[in-house]
């Protein structure tokens, strides 16, 4: 096993922070493209990472109790947006350490430990274990369990006796109904082939939280950038605990949108947008009153109000963020 987090001296206090570069480290050698570290306790995530086709949005917590249903929210509003797939990385919860190679779950999100992390990026183990209430479960494969009763001429009655439950539970097996680790045991070893299934940890359901937050048409918001943005026929998901102010959807492109004066924090906004923009492979937009000469911080255009009030359609936007922020040549 990798355990990378185990290289931290033993008599250091590991922090939230060691955690998130633990996970950092471990996906940059895993191959994921890794943005910096937001080391906010506001925000819903932490990091954003991709391989190839795979996108992560990753909060990081030592406690994992402290998760909330609105950063599980949010996370998912995020994920569902960018085609990510949202994640929990924790070291305990109130019922003690979390175990190697089991996923648990809080609000429909998957929870893993660094080393559950390690194990399936870089040794390439997979968790087949997880957690839910009444106790610890696996996945069957349900198809080759019936073909192995069918096949091997096997009554519902002896697998039954055998795994220490009812005909109507391997019925339920056999449909898709997980299995208590200790009966799914005594069913591998009695047919002696394996049907526990490995676990995704990174299997996520779509919710579609984005709909149901996002603003569009004729609604209008408190805010009132957001409104002529939507009087250009854009849309508008509103966020909270994320570093920028929306997800603004026009033409088909997902653009992170933050808000904004020209000064330092500007700056520092824009940097972290523009990170997570590269990494998640959207566009970035901060919008505010006024405009000196800056068009574009690293990859993050500088739009200002009156510009946009000037524009009479999304394209127009789409048009100004793409030659701003350098990437006019994308679709």
């Amino acid at each position: 096993m990798n355990n990378i987090n185990r290289r931290i001296n033993p008599f250091h206090i590991v922090t939230r922070e060691d955690l998130i570069n633990n996970t950092r480290a471990i996906l940059a050698r895993a191959g994921y493209s890794v943005s910096s570290p937001l080391n906010m306790r506001s925000v819903c995530f932490d990091i954003v990472g991709r391989k190839k086709d795979s996108l992560l949005i990753v909060k990081v917590l030592s406690n994992v109790d402290a998760f909330s249903r609105e950063n599980a929210d949010e996370m998912k509003i995020l994920a569902e947006a960018l085609g990510a797939r949202p994640i929990l990385i924790g070291e305990r919860s109130s019922s003690g350490s979390l175990e190697p190679g089991i996923v648990y779950s809080r609000f429909n999100i998957s929870i893993i430990s660094n080393d559950t992390l390690a194990d399936h990026l870089l040794d390439e183990i997979p968790p087949f274990i997880f957690a839910a209430p009444g106790g610890l479960y696996v996945k069957l494969d349900s198809d080759l369990l019936r073909h192995l009763r069918e096949t091997r001429g096997l009554s519902l009655g002896t697998l039954a006796e055998t795994a220490g439950v009812s005909r109507r539970t391997i019925q339920m097996y056999e449909t898709g109904m997980s299995a208590m680790i200790d009966a799914a045991i005594r069913l591998e070893e009695f047919l002696n082939i394996p049907i526990i299934q490995p676990m995704d940890p990174f299997g996520y359901k779509n919710e579609d939280k984005s709909k149901e937050y996002e603003v569009s048409g004729d609604k209008r918001t408190d805010v009132q950038i957001f409104n002529l943005l939507l009087d250009l026929g854009c849309s508008v998901t509103p966020t909270i605990r994320s570093p920028f102010e929306a997800l603004t959807r026009s033409e088909k492109m997902v653009i992170l949108t933050g808000l904004g004066s020209e000064d330092d924090r500007l700056v520092h906004k824009a940097s972290i947008v523009s990170d997570i923009s590269r990494i998640s492979g959207q566009h970035s937009v901060i919008i505010v009153e006024h405009k000196r000469n800056l068009d574009n911080i690293q990859s993050t255009a500088i739009v200002t109000k009156e510009e946009i009030k000037k524009m009479d359609d999304q394209s127009e936007l789409k048009e100004l963020v793409l030659e701003r922020s350098g990437h006019d040549d994308r679709d």
